[in-house]
């Protein structure tokens, strides 16, 4: 089998004798295709005692622009996974295997009972606690990867970033921008040169699992490399902002709004880094990407989009931004 070409994937019929032959399951076994984005083949394989998910990298993403990316990004994912579980055990999965020949991981399924914390929020079921979790989780993370040589010389690697992230997001959004473009140049330097600490470099909603009263589980490591810690910070109040402008009732507008603070209060008061000035100018590029890059999300309208179009390059017109600006 190999990866160059999607028919070679692996699929709800060929999995099971693929984790046979493994070793990792045996006897009756259940196969669901889950949801995974644009960058993986994802599926549940659930047995007598075992109930786990199997990703494996797509070489070219699924999105209506053109955009290939490295599968070797699922054997970073798993050496995340295994180091990262150390730090929040509560809050990652277990990397049960990983296959560095055809780019599979496998890993422990979250209890069914939790959810995807993105259609949570999109339904209105907004519990800022959440957020300050989720800064306190990233703070952990963040705090071990700083000034910790042994750790950063395992995710030195940053060439996923540059293609899953700094060109799409960031390079995208200054050629359509020429008045931004020195400033957007600025924050490139910053996230590919200022390198601190390990970043997980997909911090978002999509890949948070949350259920009552529990501790968030975060997904999906494979963009983690040695960067500037500004860039989650940034990535998930992008995706709060986002939503706050979808959001019609003023109550949830407010939920969004103390969510983001929250999740701000909950870094900073874990964090032994200090935060960068401009956290909230990469919140509105990012957020600004999310409508005039490679990967819109589909959940604006026109006048949100133009809302959010406007609020953001305001924002990043401005030497200095404070986030509540950016949640109107």
């Amino acid at each position: 089998m190999t990866t160059s070409n999607s028919a070679d994937l692996l699929d709800e019929t060929t999995v099971v004798p693929y984790l046979r032959d493994r070793g990792i399951i045996s006897g009756d076994v259940e196969v669901e295709i889950l949801t995974g984005g644009v960058s993986n083949v994802v599926l549940g394989i659930r047995t007598s005692d075992s109930d786990l998910v199997l990703k494996q990298a797509l070489p070219q993403l699924k999105t209506k622009i053109e955009w290939l990316a490295d599968q070797k990004r699922a054997i970073t994912e798993a050496r995340a996974i295994k180091i990262l579980h150390s730090v929040t055990p509560k809050n990652i999965p277990v990397l049960v295997d990983v296959d560095p020949i055809e780019f599979t991981l496998t890993m422990t399924r979250c209890p069914r009972d939790f959810k995807v914390w993105k259609s949570e929020l999109l339904e209105g079921n907004i519990d800022p606690t959440t957020g300050y979790q989720l800064g306190a989780i990233l703070a952990a993370w963040h705090n071990f990867g700083f000034n910790n040589q042994a750790i950063q010389d395992q995710f030195q690697e940053d060439i996923l970033f540059g293609q899953l992230r700094v060109q799409p997001f960031y390079g995208v959004l200054r050629d359509k921008n020429p008045k931004l473009a020195s400033k957007i140049s600025s924050m490139m330097d910053q996230i590919t040169k200022e390198k601190l600490t390990i970043v997980h470099g997909d911090y978002s909603p999509k890949n948070v699992m949350v259920a009552n009263d529990m501790a968030p589980i975060v997904l999906d490591f494979e963009v983690i490399h040695v960067g500037n810690p500004v860039f989650d910070l940034g990535f998930l109040l992008a995706h709060l902002i986002c939503k706050n402008i979808r959001a019609t009732s003023p109550d949830q507008k407010s939920l969004l709004k103390e969510t983001a603070l929250k999740f701000v209060d909950g870094y900073q008061k874990n964090s032994l880094i200090p935060v960068a000035h401009n956290f909230a100018n990469h919140a509105a590029l990012v957020a600004l990407a999310r409508v005039d890059g490679v990967s819109p999300v589909n959940y604006l309208e026109p006048a949100g989009q133009e809302l959010l179009r406007t609020l953001t390059i305001e924002a990043l017109s401005s030497e200095k931004v404070d986030i509540l600006e950016l949640f109107p």
